[in-house]
Formats: structure tokens, sequence, C-alpha cells
């Protein structure tokens, strides 16, 4: 009897694919995309789609060595270079070194016939010209909408829609086109480009609590697996860079490393050895109890190391900052001067919840920092509801473990409650630190700190007072102070007593 034959398994981890150049982009698609088939981007008005095609052609030429061709229905090619170079892009030296060929073709509503005569092969000529100049391996078409604008037959429509991309595929060139999307937007304007194409890219530019946030999603990718969620995206002088979000998750090694806190004393109450590097430490407390000054110390503390720090501010400016924290003898200079550290200010309604994720994201790829600070975290807790603060905190401290980055979060909390859990924040963390206002039985105000966790390490349960000075921070115990003190209760009435009388 013969034996019958295993059948093959088909790998998707030899799925051909084109990089795209595209920071985030590649990632989501697990290489890139399609290598020699048509990918459709589709989006409403200025969500980026003509940018993606122009970053898709320049990376491959620069990057990939692999020439390609932009053929544009709307812009010809002084406007075109005009309007990417505010991105670094030097469009007219990539043409004359025959790394990419531009193509205008102006089309109007009158020349399109409503007879069975209407063809493409006139733009096949061209196209295929352009394409044999260079040796081009990558191909952009801008606005394919342009081309049946005035065409209300709908068979002829698709009839050539099919022809267009067989041609592209027989070409072997790996191919972007764009396409507005229809008044719901949710498919193209014909509704039939999307089934034709081997992947496709929704470009969608959405305005919430008048904040502007950019978001991509991959629709379909076949022969592959593919992140399906949207992700955040942004344009900047940069170009474009996407959110990974999918790579992101409970993947980060675990590590005995200790780094110290700046602070000796805190060092003792953390079992003598810091915190645990790449570790998450939130710093709760209300305001002026001395959270951004315990940040700030850390900060010296890991560039005193060599290793660079990133310290977002949201409240404050970076030259503010640099000199509240000379009062206390913490000098940031040298270490900006270093470059060490580097101090970034933003107001929290600048950007949205995802935008600010982004941010951090690119600020880690481009400063490698060790250490990274956010102070403080609950300025951006306004931008967002419940589970949206939730999710994007999660992101967030999964991507600095990720990048094995020590995270100082400063939380301030409302009122009078000595805890105070900022929408599951707490659970999130590994140590977390609480200082509080104190007063003593002379009427004077203390401040307190103490630890309410911290994982895998002894630590100190006892209330101590926090010295801030002159000459830097210190931590005392309390019974080094003149009398005992009791927690500041504001609803407690103060008793004008009458004074004593001293006895000679």
């Amino acid at each position: 009897m013969k034996k019958r034959e295993t059948p093959a398994t088909f790998d998707s981890t030899h799925f051909k694919r084109s990089p795209t150049g595209i920071q985030g982009l590649d990632e989501i698609t697990s290489g890139g995309i399609p290598r020699n088939r048509p990918t459709l981007i589709y989006g409403s008005a200025g969500c980026g789609k003509t940018l993606f095609g122009v970053s898709f052609i320049v990376n491959g030429a620069t990057q990939f060595n692999e020439p390609g061709v932009f053929l544009s229905f709307e812009e010809n090619e002084e406007d075109l270079a005009i309007n990417v170079a505010s991105l670094k892009v030097d469009l007219p030296k990539l043409v004359q070194q025959k790394k990419i060929v531009i193509e205008h073709v102006h089309f109007d509503r009158s020349e399109i016939l409503e007879s069975g005569e209407y063809n493409l092969d006139g733009l096949f000529v061209r196209l295929g010209y352009a394409i044999d100049l260079i040796g081009a391996k990558r191909v952009v078409i801008d606005a394919i909408e342009t081309l049946f604008s005035g065409l209300e037959n709908q068979t002829i429509l698709r009839s050539e829609l099919k022809r267009l991309f067989r041609w592209l595929k027989e070409k072997k060139v790996t191919a972007i086109i764009t396409s507005e999307s229809n008044e719901s937007g949710e498919v193209t304007r014909h509704g039939i480009e999307e089934y034709l194409s081997d992947c496709v890219i929704l470009l969608d530019h959405r305005v919430i609590r008048q904040i502007s946030t950019r978001r991509i999603r991959i629709i379909k990718y076949r022969g592959s697996t593919h992140g399906t969620d949207e992700y955040p995206f942004l344009i900047d002088k940069d170009g474009i860079s996407v959110l990974p979000i999918s790579s992101l998750g409970l993947k980060h090694p675990g590590t005995k490393e200790r780094v110290k806190t700046g602070i000796p004393a805190l060092d003792d109450m953390l079992g003598g050895q810091g915190f645990t590097r790449s570790s998450s430490v939130m710093i709760s407390g209300t305001a002026g109890t001395g959270k951004t000054s315990i940040a700030a110390a850390f900060a010296i503390e890991t560039c005193r190391r060599g290793e660079r720090c990133l310290y977002l501010s949201f409240e404050e400016s970076p030259g503010q900052l640099v000199e509240n924290m000379k009062s206390i003898g913490l000098n940031f200079d040298p270490w900006i001067k270093k470059g060490l550290l580097k101090i970034i200010s933003t107001r929290p309604a600048f950007y949205g919840l995802e935008m600010h994720l982004l941010e951090l994201y690119k600020n880690i790829e481009l400063f490698k920092p060790s250490t990274v600070i956010i102070d403080p975290l609950t300025s951006l807790f306004g931008q967002g509801d419940n589970l949206e603060i939730q999710s994007m905190l999660t992101r967030m401290i999964d991507l600095l473990k990720m990048n094995r980055i020590t995270a100082i979060l400063t939380s301030l909390i409302s009122g009078t409650k000595e805890i105070q859990s900022e929408i599951g924040v707490p659970s999130l963390i590994d140590t977390w630190i609480v200082v509080r206002e104190v007063e003593d039985k002379m009427r004077r105000r203390l401040r307190g700190l103490y630890i309410v966790k911290s994982r895998g390490m002894p630590h100190s349960n006892e209330v101590q007072r926090l010295v801030l000075c002159d000459k830097g921070i210190n931590i005392l115990a309390l019974e080094d102070n003149p009398a005992s003190p009791v927690p500041l209760t504001p609803t407690k009435k103060l008793k004008n007593k009458p004074a004593k009388k001293k006895t000679k």
C-alpha cells in the first residue's frame, strides 16, 4: 500500500515582505508590506496617505537600494518636493541621482469617455517606461480615484481596476495605491480596491476633546499574520512614526541588579541597596511634600553612574526646574552639558494620551536613557476616561520595562488621604513611596515618608522624616524630632490657649 505523503506546511516567516522603513509599521506588519504585490492605503483628507507613499519610495531608495516611481494625479514634482522638504526629504536630489522618478499625470473629467473605449493602456505605457528607466522595484500611485472620477460605468471601472492590479503584479513591483475613503470612512470611494489588494491599511484622523489624534489599522494582509488593533502614529519633522503596541506585554526579564536612589538613608530603607533596575517606582504625595526633589536626586545619581536620564516634566519648564533644584543643593547644569540629562517640558493638553505615549517611545529610541522620570504622572489623567488612562499607563510601563529602563513616576494626590490609588496605578508599579505632611505638637509642619510596598526586597515599614535643605535631602527617624508628630488634618480646629506665665 502506497504511503500517503504528508502535505508541506506553510511557514509565514518565509513570506516575502518589503520593508517600508517607517518606524513601528514594519514591526506590526512582521517585516513590511507584501513584496511584488499591491497594497492599498486609504483614509479621509489630511490623514497622511501621500506622506506614507513618499516615505515608502524615499526609504526604498535611500535605505534598501530599491529605486521607485511616484505617480501623482494631484501634485506635480515641484509641489511635492516643497511639501516634503520640511520633513528633511530632498526629492530633487534623489530624482537627479535617478533613484526616484516622479510622474505627474493630469486628468480632466471631460477626457474620460463613457464608452467602452475607455482604458488605461496609455497609463501602462507611461508607467512602464518610468519603471524600466531606473529599474524600479517600488511604485506608488497616489489618489487612484482620480482615474475614474467621471466614470459611472461600473463594468468598465471594475475591469480596468483589475487590469491595473494584475499589471503591477506582472511587472513584479511592490506597489502602494492610495485612495480616499467614502463619506462613512469605512471603505474606499469605489468600494472595489480593498478586495483587489493583498494588503489594506486604513489611516484615520480624528479629533477627541479638541485634540487631534492619528491612528493606523491593518484591515487585511493576505498570507500573513499581523496586528489587528488601532495604533497611534505621529507626523512630525522626522516623518512618520507608529507605536507598535502589539510588541508590548509581560515579556520583560527579571533582574537582581540594584541602583542607588541618590539618598543614602532611602537606600537603607530599601534593604541598603536602592531600587531594582528596570523597575517602576511611584512617589505619591500632596503638593509641596518633596516628590520632585526625590525624583531629581535619583536623576543626578543616574548621571553620576555615567548613564542617561530622560526627565519629562508636565508642570515646570527646564529652566525653572533647574533653578528650583539648586535651592536644595541639586545642580542639573553639569549633567545637561555632558548630554547625560535631557529635560522635556510639555503641557498635558498639548497631545492626546496616545501621542504622549508615542512621544515617549520616540524619545527612548533617540536618547537611549536608562532612567525615565515622569513628573507628575497624574497630569495626564485629565486627557481621557478611566479605561483609556489605565490602558495607556499599562502600555507605558510595559514599554519602559521592555527597554530595561528604571521609571520614576510622581503622583499628586488630593485631600488628606495617606494612600490614594489613582486608577489602578499602584498595582502596576514595583515600589511605592508615599510622602505626606505631618505636624508635631509644636504646630510645625514636617514631611513624613514611608514605603507602602517594594517587590522582591526587604524594606522598612516605619514612617521617617524627610528633610529638604540647601545642602541636599536627608531622611531622619521621627524620634529625632523635638516632639512626636501627629497627622496633619485640616478639619482639626486649633484652640486658642492662654500663654503660660514663666516662673522665676
